[in-house]
């Protein structure tokens, strides 16, 4: 069955600290006062290392990659543990990536995957016209709701329908739910080249990253029909394998780390899906596919 998460720590610390936009917010984005800890194994790391990547930000926010299997009980890594001991005292849970912290302090600013996005967009490096506007103005409800759309009609669906003890109604009802918002997807692509128009915008991030976990780890328990209906949205995988060759998105995909981090959690059984692959992913590289192309 697809990875379970694990129980849920009560009463845990939240940690959602935003970036302002000067010194009396306290935390304003001083060039490399920041650092974000990733592990480009997880999803939510994932999108976080594109968005970084998208906008060009190696020079004013370091990245710290963690090991793609996390070390600790829960998910967590060792090498986080500090941060979180500093920023609560005796920190009950597991120590969980994606961070973003203060090097100034020593402490965790948020661990909240869709306000770190926002964040880099929104307040870091200077305004660029060569820079993708990834929350246009305007748009952020169309980007929330792709965002909601990714999280649960396809990656909860999926992990549902690829659920070997899940009774066979709950299965069937979760993939249709996954087919459904497939074919959601596929119609937005009908009218433009992305999700919301004529640009990269945070809605492909999200569709791209959902789109990986979707055929590298939860294809894996779905059955051979499942799968090949799965396949049948062509406009969303030419969209996946276009994005693959921006230097932006390949680059970051580490597909053996993804297949550690299952294995070193999933005890379910493989179905009849794991043997057909929808997408190539390391093709774009290998054809020599550039981002001119996307």
């Amino acid at each position: 069955m697809p990875a379970t998460p694990s129980p849920a720590v009560p009463s845990l610390p939240s940690f959602r600290g935003r970036i302002g936009r000067d010194p009396r917010s306290g935390h304003y984005a001083a060039p490399r006062r920041y650092r974000l800890h990733l592990s480009l194994s997880c999803p939510h790391c994932l999108g976080i290392a594109i968005t970084h990547s998208l906008l060009g930000l190696d020079d004013v926010l370091p990245v710290t990659l963690l090991p793609a299997v996390p070390d600790e009980p829960g998910g967590g890594h060792t090498a986080l543990r500090p941060l979180y001991e500093a920023s609560s005292h005796r920190h009950p849970g597991p120590a969980t990536a994606p961070v973003l912290s203060d090097d100034w302090t020593g402490r965790i600013v948020s661990t909240h995957t869709p306000d770190i996005l926002r964040d880099l967009a929104r307040r870091f490096g200077p305004a660029d016209r060569c820079r993708p506007v990834l929350y246009p103005c305007g748009q952020d409800e169309e980007i929330d709701a792709v965002r909601r759309l990714c999280e649960h009609g396809i990656n909860d669906a999926a992990q549902t329908a690829g659920q070997a003890d899940a009774a066979p109604e709950a299965r069937t009802a979760a993939l249709g739910s996954l087919l459904r918002a497939l074919g959601s997807l596929e119609w937005r692509l009908a009218t433009g080249p992305y999700l919301l128009g004529d640009a990269i915008t945070a809605a492909d991030v999200e569709l791209w990253v959902a789109l990986v976990q979707l055929d590298t780890v939860h294809r894996r328990h779905l059955d051979a029909s499942a799968v090949q209906r799965i396949a049948a949205h062509p406009r969303l995988w030419a969209h996946a394998r276009r994005l693959a060759a921006h230097p932006a998105f390949g680059p970051h995909l580490d597909l053996d780390g993804i297949a550690r981090r299952h294995d070193a959690h999933c005890r379910g059984p493989e179905a009849a899906g794991a043997a057909l692959c929808v997408l190539d992913w390391s093709a774009p590289a290998r054809d020599g596919v550039t981002a001119e192309a996307v």
